[in-house]
């Protein structure tokens, strides 16, 4: 398993647009990926787990993969949240 915090940059935290993408991404791995807000967890290949954290602009986060392909899934998805600069 591995691991890594980040921030959340997006002016919309992980709303609508941004969760939809990070669970498309998230759906291309085999890996299980989770992320870690204020105490709460969800996979982050459900949508609803993902809305229902109710990240925001600038929160820490944690996302975890373990798997197969968890080094390049927790790469990737770090990726595309850094990216998300609205």
């Amino acid at each position: 398993m591995v691991s890594k915090e980040v921030i959340v940059k997006s002016s919309t935290g992980l709303h609508a647009r941004p969760a939809t993408l990070l669970v498309k991404k998230a759906s291309s791995f085999k890996s299980d990926i989770s992320i870690e807000f204020d105490e709460k967890k969800a996979n982050v290949k459900s949508l609803i787990g993902v809305l229902s954290l109710g990240v925001t602009k600038n929160a820490q986060i944690k996302i975890s993969a373990s798997g197969d392909d968890e080094s390049l899934a927790l790469e990737e998805i770090v990726k595309l949240l850094d990216s998300l600069e609205e």
